[in-house]
């Protein structure tokens, strides 16, 4: 997969917050996904407990079955510090290397982490959309920041989640009696569509299937590498 190099990665904490709150002026809202989606592609990140080596890998699956049809993965060494707020500029350079080596451009994307429910509007889903030009959704597993109310406990209820009076995202129940997730726009998608692909992409467990396939697949890198 080819795309244009957005920035460079030669920054310091402050230079990384200025980077994103330009940046954020440029995620779009808005619902961009091709009809019918035929693909999505799941993201995740792992990494040494105590090391700087860094695992990614994107795993692209066909819809509706949800059966894996290409995968990738990167391997890199991040000196970027643990800042809350900048997962971004620790996680997304082997990323990145994981997409370039993509034979298949997914429709969309999940990714494990944030979209624009972030402090600054553009959490890891968002600044990997604008890198990729395509529909991107955080689903994150815990909240960044924001409030909401509890949704039901069944699969499908969710609820807003709101930084002040602006909607960012929702908190949706995948399965029956299980604690939710938190599902924010990245770009090029509005938080209904984003629902609305995840529910599509969540048939036996918590985390969307591309995701959780992602999730093995660093957790195998991680630990073949040691």
């Amino acid at each position: 997969m080819e795309f244009a190099e957005l920035h460079g990665w030669t920054l310091d904490c402050r230079e990384a917050i200025a980077l994103q709150l330009a940046l954020a002026g440029q995620v779009r809202v808005e619902n961009r996904l091709p009809q019918p989606v035929s693909t999505v592609a799941g993201v995740d990140v792992s990494y040494e407990k105590h090391g700087t080596l860094f695992f990614g890998a994107v795993v692209v699956l066909a819809l509706p079955s949800l059966e894996p049809i290409d995968q990738a993965h990167a391997i890199a060494r991040v000196d970027f510090p643990y800042i809350p707020g900048l997962l971004s500029f620790r996680e997304l350079p082997v990323i990145i290397d994981a997409f370039r080596q993509l034979n298949r451009i997914p429709d969309a994307v999940l990714v494990d982490g944030q979209g624009i429910a972030h402090p600054r509007g553009l959490g890891l889903a968002s600044h990997l959309g604008l890198w990729l030009g395509l529909p991107t959704i955080g689903c994150a597993k815990s909240r960044l920041c924001g409030e909401h109310a509890e949704p039901g406990s069944r699969r499908g209820d969710r609820v807003p989640l709101r930084i002040g009076d602006k909607e960012v995202g929702a908190v949706l129940t995948t399965r029956d009696r299980v604690k939710p997730m938190y599902i924010s726009p990245g770009h090029l998608i509005d938080t209904g569509a984003a629902v609305d692909l995840v529910l599509s992409c969540t048939r036996r467990y918590r985390m969307p299937e591309p995701t959780r396939l992602a999730h093995h697949l660093t957790n195998r890198l991680r630990k073949a590498s040691v």
